[in-house]
């Protein structure tokens, strides 16, 4: 009776939790499709487009969207590069420096981005970077690298090291080696870091906001700013058509590299007794 009770209390605990999380997608699509949708949103027969339309338009959406793809992109790239590259080191060679560096990324991953803001955009007006969106990105990167480091070297330690030396024995260097063995092997935790970065970067308002000058340069993170007039109405209902359009590349992003996500790092095999 007791354990009875204890599943009936942990499935209703989660029934509740999953109320609490489906409850605003289920809002933002019925408001997407209402013609005059407010805070409010409920089921009703009325079905309209218009807040697609009002939204689908060249500065509203089609332009933030591409900067946010551009920036977002980029920094994951380069964040997957640089991590990977300090990543080989620590999880290959032995040094007494290893562990301090190691834990102060860890103690750089507790620091909020928004908490350096305030230096970095002095930093930019002082070398005339304010607006640039390659320094914007490069700060970006750099901000993401501490734990894009710490997991990436954590999947690198999964690879088997004998697995390299039979590449070197081939005459392969550890540039080859990084690149044609432990990369592929690697592939899931790669795609976890570059969707992690991705992600995180596409839902970044304030580095974007703060940084950046002009509205043709700022992601659409940034740009549902614009559905919040300065006398507090919103417009509600294309602010949801605004939304779903919004999330869709990351959704996109994250189905397409399910098939790495999913995977395993399964090495059985790889290698000849």
């Amino acid at each position: 009776m007791t354990r009875l009770a204890a599943r009936t209390a942990a499935g209703f605990a989660l029934l509740l939790v999953a109320v609490a999380f489906a409850g605003p997608f289920l809002w933002v699509l019925i408001a997407s499709v209402q013609p005059e949708a407010t805070l409010a949103a409920a089921p009703t027969l009325a079905f309209s487009l218009d807040n697609f339309r009002a939204v689908l338009t060249w500065e509203t959406i089609i332009l933030p969207l591409i900067n946010s793809i551009l920036i977002s992109g980029s920094t994951a790239l380069l964040t997957v590069v640089v991590a990977g590259l300090a990543a080989y080191p620590l999880s290959r060679y032995r040094s007494r420096f290893r562990r301090p560096f190691m834990l102060t990324l860890l103690f750089t991953t507790g620091l909020p981005v928004t908490a350096v803001l305030v230096p970095v955009y002095a930093m930019f007006f002082r070398f005339n970077l304010y607006g640039s969106v390659p320094a914007m990105v490069l700060f970006l990167t750099a901000s993401s690298l501490p734990f894009s480091i710490w997991m990436m070297k954590n999947f690198m330690d999964g690879v088997p090291v004998s697995l390299e030396e039979a590449a070197w024995v081939d005459g392969a260097g550890w540039v080859r080696s990084l690149r044609t063995v432990v990369g592929p092997l690697m592939a899931p935790g790669i795609a976890v870091v570059a969707i992690f970065v991705f992600v995180g970067q596409w839902g970044n308002f304030f580095a974007p906001f703060v940084l950046l000058d002009t509205p043709e340069k700022q992601p659409a993170a940034v740009t549902v700013y614009t559905f919040f007039s300065q006398y507090g109405q919103v417009a509600y209902g294309q602010l949801a058509a605004f939304s779903i359009l919004y999330t869709a590349p990351a959704v996109a992003l994250y189905v397409a590299v399910n098939k790495y996500l999913a995977g395993s790092f399964t090495f059985a095999g790889s290698v000849k007794g």
